[in-house]
């Protein structure tokens, strides 16, 4: 539990048990604001970063001020049964093995929030943990992991949006958002579409990821470069049809206001697709330029400059994953 009481909310307000799995950048960034205000959350960690958050606990490092919690951490999910809501912020390609460390967690009305890049993670907890736990959700947050026990806030002003799957009004989402809404150092919103909202956010994170990792160049550059910005535009416009093609409901208009958020971008900044790419990580590439190309082949959408990056990134995706050598 947080030392800090900044935050701490009043009797009045219900406080939530909360677990935490994908304890990074976002994980451990909003987890921290949430134990901050005074919920009671458990990180799910493992190896150097478990010991440290026993050992030292979670030292957050933000311009929207610093923090250093004493936290519950542990790596048996079992130990920490039924919670209000799981924050899952693993990599994309992790999803599947974080199945087995949420069920454990779950009661009857148990949230699962993905704060995952991507728009197809709430339909795999759906299909893996039951329909009635999945929410949809995303954030905004540049950040990392910065060492064992250690998230690293370098830009962007944090930000966390969800509801339910089918936009109905439920008590737990309105209690989740208030926990959130009480917690310092982010900003939640409100929207009338979740999957909407999540599709708005891939229209921007899927180009600038698979551009960024193919030019080997950040955000400044990406933009500023007429050739680049014109191929970020191109993708951009492809992954929009591929969402209408899926039946949501997005406006032409998202194509300038995230060209806008582009513009805005730190110059020398990029996705963490691309970063994880550079440094020979397994990357998110399935997740975002890879979905725009196969949802759009299910549904008879060309999209052929995502086709492209996609082909030209995965040698690369391959190597990371120990399928390819050279």
């Amino acid at each position: 539990m947080g030392v800090d009481t900044t935050g701490m909310p009043s009797k009045a307000h219900e406080l939530m048990r909360i677990a935490v799995v994908g304890v990074g950048g976002v994980g451990g960034y909003f987890g921290a604001r949430l134990a901050q205000s005074g919920h009671d959350v458990t990180f799910i960690a493992r190896g150097a970063h478990l010991d440290a958050l026993r050992r030292d606990g979670l030292r957050l490092e933000s311009p929207k001020g610093d923090v250093e919690l004493s936290v519950d951490a542990t790596d048996d999910a079992t130990s920490v049964g039924p919670v209000d809501a799981v924050l899952v912020a693993v990599k994309t390609w992790q999803l599947s093995d974080a199945f087995d460390v949420i069920r454990p967690m779950l009661g009857p009305e148990t949230a699962v929030l993905p704060l995952l890049n991507g728009v197809e993670a709430p339909g795999a907890l759906a299909a893996a943990l039951g329909a009635g736990h999945a929410l949809g959700g995303l954030c905004r947050i540049v950040s990392h992991l910065d060492g064992p026990g250690r998230i690293k806030h370098i830009g962007v002003e944090p930000f966390v949006c969800f509801g339910e799957l089918d936009n109905a009004p439920t008590d737990r989402v309105e209690t989740l958002r208030e926990a959130f809404g009480r917690a310092p150092g982010l900003d939640v919103g409100v929207t009338a579409d979740v999957v909407a909202a999540m599709w708005q956010k891939f229209l921007f994170i899927a180009p600038t990821s698979g551009v960024g990792a193919a030019a080997h160049v950040p955000f400044g550059v990406m933009r500023e470069t007429r050739q680049t910005r014109d191929l970020i535009e191109r993708a951009m416009r492809e992954t929009l049809q591929v969402g209408k093609a899926s039946g949501v409901n997005l406006s032409d208009e998202l194509i300038p206001a995230a060209l806008d958020l582009l513009d805005a971008a730190p110059a020398g900044g990029t996705t963490s697709m691309q970063r994880d790419i550079e440094q020979g990580r397994p990357s998110e590439l399935d997740a975002q330029t890879g979905a725009v190309v196969r949802i759009g082949e299910r549904l008879g959408i060309a999209t052929p400059v995502n086709d492209v990056l996609y082909r030209v990134l995965l040698p690369r995706e391959q190597r990371a994953r120990g399928a390819l050598e050279f």
